[in-house]
This record gives C-alpha cells, sequence and structure tokens, in this order.
C-alpha cells in the first residue's frame, strides 16, 4: 500500500474522532488500537503497542512534566504571583501605557517561574483588565498585551511544552529550555517597542492617570521581599542547566523545591494550598502523559507502516529549497493553531516533521525553537485559538470575540516577525547553546 493511502487511513479517523468531541488522548488511544490490529498483525501488533505506551510513559525525561506543574500552581495558590504584580506597579509609575507594560512584564517574570500561558492569561485577564478598562485604554491596549504576553511561557524555561516537544521529537530537553531563552525575550522585546510606540502616536489608546507616589525606599523593600527571592526559583531551574550543575530533569525538582520553600518562608503553603496544588497539578499531568504516550506510539505506527519514510522520500523531491520547505511547515503549525490545540498539533506533526529536518541536517534546537513560536502564535490566532476563549472568560461585561480578535492581531503580527528573525538569524537560539555545551 502506498504511505499517503496509509497516512490517510490512519489521519481521517483521528481528525473525525476529535471533531465528535472525543478528548485528545482517547482519540490518538482509539486510533493506536485499531491501526495496531490491522496494520501491525491482530493482538500481536496491539501487545507491542501496550509495551510501547508503558515504556514510553515511564521514560526518566518525562518527570519535568509533572514538576513545572507543581511550580506553577504553588505560585498562583499561593498568592505569590499577586505580590509580583504589586512590585511591578510601583516601578512603571506614570509611564504611559504602563498597565500594558505591566502586562508585558507580568508575562515574562511568570513565565520564568510557572511555564503556565493559561494560568497567566487567567491571572493578568482577572487583575489587570478592570483596571484598563476603567483607565479608560482602548480594548486593543487591554486585551492584546495580555493575549501576547501570556503566551511567553511555552517561550522561556520552565516551558512544559518544551519538554513534550524534546519527547515527542526525540530532542536534547536541556539544549531547547536553553535555546527558547533569547527568542522569548526578543518576542517580550517586540511587545514593549510596539506598545510604546503605539501609546506614542495614539495617546487616546491608553491615557495617563495620576498614580500614588512611590519612594525609591518602597520601591526597593518590594524588589527586596517579591522579587529577588523568585531569582533563586529562576536560578534552580535555569541556572543550573546553563552551568551544567543538573539535568533538565534535576532543574524540576530543584524548581518544584524552591517554589514551595518560598511558600513556606512566607507562611503561605498551607494544607489546603498544599493540597490543591498536588491535585491540580496532578490532575494536569496524567493528562499531559496520556497524551504523550499516545504521541509516542502514534509516531511508532507511521514508522512501522511506512508513511514516515514515504512522506520524508516525498518532501525531498520537492523542487524547492529545503530552507522553504522548512519555513511551510513552521506556517502550517500557526495556521492549524487557530484549530486546535498545542498538543494536538505537536501530536499530529512532529512525528512527520522532525524525520524531514533531521534528513535536511539542520538545526534540531532551531527548529524546536521555530516550532514553539508557531505553537504561541496559533494559540493567539482566530478564529479558535486557545488562548482567545481563555481571555473572553475573564475578560470584563461586555467584552466580545470581536474585540479579542481585533486586539490579538497586532500581536500575532509581531510572533510572526519574531519567526522571521528567528529563521534568518539561527544564532539567536544556537548561540546560548554553544556557549553551554561547547
Amino acid at each position: 500500500m502506498e504511505w499517503y493511502y496509509t497516512l490517510t487511513i490512519i489521519l481521517v479517523p483521528l481528525f473525525i474522532l476529535m471533531m465528535m468531541g472525543l478528548p485528545v488522548a482517547f482519540s490518538f488511544l482509539t486510533v493506536n488500537l485499531v491501526g495496531a490490529y490491522i496494520l501491525m498483525g491482530g493482538f500481536s501488533g496491539i501487545e507491542q503497542l501496550v509495551l510501547n505506551t508503558v515504556g514510553s510513559i515511564t521514560s526518566f525525561t518525562l518527570i519535568p512534566i509533572a514538576l513545572f506543574m507543581i511550580m506553577g500552581e504553588a505560585m498562583f495558590r499561593s498568592g505569590i504571583a499577586i505580590d509580583l504584580m504589586d512590585t511591578l506597579d510601583k516601578w512603571f509609575g506614570k509611564l504611559r501605557g504602563r498597565l500594558a507594560l505591566m502586562a508585558v512584564g507580568g508575562g515574562v517574570l511568570f513565565s520564568t517561574l510557572t511555564g503556565n500561558s493559561m494560568g497567566s492569561i487567567a491571572l493578568l485577564g482577572s487583575s489587570l483588565t478592570p483596571e484598563m478598562e476603567k483607565r479608560g485604554y482602548a480594548k486593543s491596549m487591554s486585551l492584546g498585551p495580555i493575549l501576547g504576553s501570556s503566551g511567553l511561557a511555552i517561550m522561556i524555561p520552565p516551558s512544559s511544552l518544551a519538554v513534550v516537544l524534546g519527547v515527542i521529537g526525540d530532542i536534547s530537553i536541556g539544549r531547547i529550555l536553553i535555546g527558547i531563552i533569547v527568542p522569548g525575550l526578543l518576542m517580550a522585546l517586540l511587545y514593549v517597542v510596539y506598545i510604546l510606540g503605539r501609546c506614542h502616536l495614539q495617546p487616546h489608546l491608553a491615557p495617563s492617570f495620576d498614580v500614588p507616589k512611590v519612594s525609591m525606599g518602597e520601591k526597593l523593600r518590594a524588589t527586596g521581599l517579591n522579587i529577588v527571592p523568585l531569582s533563586v526559583i529562576v536560578f534552580s531551574v535555569v541556572g543550573v542547566i546553563f552551568l551544567g550543575i543538573a539535568t533538565p530533569s534535576e532543574a524540576a525538582a530543584t524548581g518544584a523545591f524552591a517554589t514551595l520553600a518560598l511558600a513556606a518562608v512566607r507562611r503561605r503553603l498551607t494544607p489546603k494550598v498544599f493540597g490543591d496544588t498536588m491535585f491540580s497539578s496532578a490532575n494536569i499531568s496524567v493528562m499531559v502523559l496520556l497524551i504523550v504516550s499516545g504521541a509516542v506510539t502514534f509516531s511508532q505506527l507511521l514508522a512501522y507502516t511506512g508513511a514516515t519514510y514515504g512522506m520524508v522520500d516525498a518532501v525531498l523531491d520537492l523542487d524547492i529549497s529545503n530552507e522553504a520547505i522548512v519555513f511551510m511547515m513552521i506556517m502550517l503549525v500557526a495556521f492549524m493553531g487557530m484549530f486546535m490545540g498545542p498538543l494536538p498539533i505537536m501530536l499530529i506533526t512532529l512525528p512527520i516533521f522532525v524525520p524531514v529536518v533531521q534528513q535536511f541536517n539542520m538545526d534540531l534546537i532551531w527548529f524546536a525553537a521555530l516550532f514553539l513560536v508557531a505553537i504561541e502564535t496559533g494559540a493567539t490566532s482566530p478564529p479558535f485559538g486557545a488562548a482567545l476563549f481563555v481571555m473572553k472568560a475573564v475578560a470584563p461585561r461586555g467584552t466580545t470575540m470581536g474585540d479579542i480578535y481585533r486586539s490579538a492581531i497586532p500581536f500575532i503580527i509581531l510572533d510572526l516577525v519574531a519567526i522571521l528573525l528567528i529563521f534568518f538569524i539561527p544564532e539567536l537560539v544556537t548561540f546560548p547553546v554553544d556557549l553551554m555545551f561547547r
């Protein structure tokens, strides 16, 4: 059977099941079971599938997913994230567009502490958008910065999606986590330049208003209490990896411990907070691990049937440059994000894309960074980007989906600019990685 017939037989039922509303994990499980029975020799194929599934979820490399979830849940449930926002508020003073800039600053800091983009939207949206509306901010300058900056959680360690990408694509997780730091900060810089520029050209979008004067001593005191301790958490995740002290799994453990320790020192790690943190992070982790196990066996099914190798050969025969093919892959990921969540996109595309990139002898860490930016772009893209609906849930009463769509567009364009910069300047990704692993 030709590879494209096999691929169609596998993918069409998968899409049908997901469109019917079956959860992603169970959609992949169903397709894997039926595919293994039909294409891998009946019950012996299913037995092999079970063995592959067990092997995929008992991998030590998956530990950071659960530990990063604990970090994020503890940060939000203990109220440390709120303290962070209060400190940023003191520093921005009367700067025009200060609340929009706070959204970006908060997005960057939350990204380095939680790796949870949807949680970031929920917190920033519920705390900042009502204040922005009260101060007369236009929708485009209140909703857009939150949508854009919350996606930085995908791009700045600790990033659970980066770990999932590494597992599915069989790429070094440590290298990915280091490689995405500069692209994430680049995106934040683009957001800041855009906000400052647009507020200068169109002051009515973000009216200035009087704020209580805060002395330098009070600013420094708040920074010392609420931000400096967080640097220990950042170092315990990113620093120990960069210095070669710990592996990503060990760094995730030190990060989770440091977060819980900080909450305990501040007397906020109550039994209820601890219990809720563990229960919620376990729920999310089990879901992610189930999806990952389905993805790994799905990729093995594609390889066993020859569909993967057939696709690679077909791509290599195209009469266009390798770079153009990779760019089309990235744009396809961004397009799929308009209709699907990040995890299903990863599960469907990575088993196909990674072998092609390897065949081209291109840097997989560079490709992974591009892939994650495209995932982030898709998550904020109309009509069905996941972040848009989280924003709708926490936005002030009277906010329409049209308002959210229009607010997201400038930041989608900025994300595309970031993709182009990373595509044409690979050193943005490769230099920190080479510096660490030389």
